[in-house]
Order: C-alpha cells, then sequence, then structure tokens
C-alpha cells in the first residue's frame, strides 16, 4: 500500500504509487526525479515533510504549486492567473 494525499489534504491509502513527489511545509509538487528535490533528500532535509499524488489535478486542489525547477510551464501558468497578472509565490 502507498499512502498519498487526496484533494482535500487527507491522506488515504493506494494500491497505486504516486505519479508526483511534494513537500508538505512548502506546498509544492513535482516529478519524483526533479533534481532539486533529489538534492535535498539526499541531505536529508526533505523526506519528513515528502508527500506523494496520484496526479497533478489532486496537488493542485490540495492547494499545492507546482515546482519551478521541474514543471517549468506548469510553474509559469500558475503565476499567471485568470487576469493574467502575476501572483505571489
Amino acid at each position: 500500500m502507498y499512502r498519498l494525499l487526496g484533494a482535500d489534504g487527507r491522506p488515504y491509502a493506494s494500491t497505486t504509487p504516486g505519479t508526483l513527489g511534494g513537500h508538505r511545509r512548502l506546498r509544492l509538487y513535482g516529478r519524483l526525479d526533479c533534481p532539486s528535490a533529489l538534492r535535498w533528500l539526499a541531505r536529508g532535509h526533505y523526506a519528513r515533510h515528502r508527500v506523494f499524488f496520484a496526479d497533478e489535478a489532486t496537488a493542485r486542489a490540495a492547494g499545492y504549486r507546482p515546482c519551478a525547477v521541474c514543471l517549468p510551464e506548469a510553474h509559469r501558468a500558475w503565476r499567471v492567473d485568470e487576469r493574467g497578472t502575476v501572483t505571489s509565490s
């Protein structure tokens, strides 16, 4: 069993692993092979705050933002709201 976060931000058991990883405190998500996340994991600063999501829609619904390193296009889109203005990061 795998433990993923749902759109409501609550953990649930899943028979399928998550496709994205995230950081609970920073409220961001990215690919499992993200170079930035892998560097932080290697330093031991990241693992206890690590969460996993089934997909990008679930991560966004839970209030997480895309990683600028491994998901630059999604991050740029996140920064621009419906009116075309840049939101804070």
